[in-house]
């Protein structure tokens, strides 16, 4: 396996790491591979998935379009 040395980290997010590991039962070096691990596995979200999935929820709602004209008419009568 490789090895890196990680050099200069600020003493409150070494101490933020501190308490991570300590809290998930882990050495520092396994808290910093779980780190790495998560925040390297996630997934870039699909733009055009992303949209189909919120145009689906849309259409199962029963709500008026936010349009410019609907959201004035709403702050205008607001306002009265």
């Amino acid at each position: 396996m490789a090895a890196i040395t990680v050099k200069n980290i600020p003493d409150d997010l070494y101490l933020k790491l501190k308490d991570s590991a300590g809290k998930n039962h882990r050495s520092i070096n396994s808290e910093v591979i779980a780190c790495l691990e998560k925040v390297l596995a996630s997934n870039l979200i699909d733009p055009d998935e992303f949209l189909a999935g919120v145009y689906q929820i849309r259409e199962k709602i029963d709500a008026p379009l936010l349009t410019d004209e609907f959201l004035n008419f709403a702050k205008n009568e607001g306002r009265k």
